[in-house]
């Protein structure tokens, strides 16, 4: 699988609206209290054990403040650091550091946060040949963020946006009527690579029947996903999904299905502890 890369554009776009959500028309407390000529010495340091991603975007918003702050790098994404492991170390104006601190560490912290749910699922799976996935449950406007920090954790990326795939879901097949109605709408359409939410065994079968490429298992209990296998015995893809814990993905992996999505490694993930505090020297 290839590298995670972030796209110069989604980093630009996320700073800008972060920052003119935090700065508004200025940052009253720091033109008051700092005078205009201070610099500053920062380290920034992880305070716990974390899978680093987003250094770049918190970069970023530093850059934009306190453009000659000289940043020495001793970090970078995809690393796993113990807790007090230096990442960067900052010296420039006060002002434009200060300014920027609380918008770069939120990056910092919310993408780290994603890649060390991430990483923590794909260990208990490791070695079960079954890939994790993402979904598209994440914050709006951090899309592709999200996405990237959950590769750096070690899952695969499942549809960017709607325009990136295809499943019929459940609210989809309501509509259309029934599985094979929905799927036959599909192929008629000329789509391809179709998957399909399966909620039954029933509807297994029918979609297998109707010609789907692949189908998502929503929230099967293990016995229901091992008779799942079974019928499908290797002609489909399946994918096992809604409410996996790190506790019973592997279970779950076990069943013989293919790949495991989880919306909690984006939607939900616990924002990691880094901070930046004033360098001793």
């Amino acid at each position: 699988m290839p590298a995670p890369k972030l796209d110069p554009a989604d980093i630009k776009a996320a700073v800008d609206t972060a920052l003119a959500e935090d700065l508004g028309t200025g940052d009253l407390t720091t033109q008051a209290v700092i005078p205009a000529n201070t610099r500053l010495k920062l380290v920034m340091a992880t305070r716990q054990d974390i899978v680093l991603a987003g250094l770049p975007v918190a970069l970023d918003a530093f850059n934009r403040l306190a453009p000659d702050a000289e940043i020495t790098v001793e970090a970078a994404d995809g690393d796993r650091l113990k807790t007090g492991a230096v990442i960067a170390r900052i010296e420039g104006p006060a002002a434009g550091l200060l300014s920027a601190e609380r918008t770069a560490l939120n990056f910092l912290q919310t993408l780290s946060g994603i890649a060390t749910l991430t990483s923590a699922y794909a260990k208990q799976i490791k070695g079960t040949g079954v890939r994790l996935l993402d979904t598209r449950k994440t914050l709006p406007g951090l899309r592709s963020l999200s996405k990237y920090a959950s590769a750096i954790g070690g899952a695969q990326n499942h549809r960017m946006g709607l325009d990136d795939g295809v499943l019929i879901k459940d609210n989809h097949i309501a509509v259309a009527g029934s599985v094979g109605e929905a799927t036959g709408r599909a192929k008629a359409a000329g789509l391809n690579d179709i998957e399909v939410e399966c909620d039954t065994i029933e509807q297994v079968s029918e979609a297998i029947e109707a010609g789907a490429d692949k189908l998502l298992l929503d929230n099967m209990a293990l016995d229901m996903l091992v008779e799942a296998v079974a019928l499908a015995d290797g002609r489909i893809p399946l994918e096992a999904s809604g409410g996996v814990a790190v506790e019973t993905i592997r279970a779950s992996a076990e069943t013989g299905v293919e790949t495991s999505s989880v919306g909690a490694i984006t939607q939900s993930a616990p924002a990691v502890d880094i901070g930046l505090d004033l360098a001793d020297d």
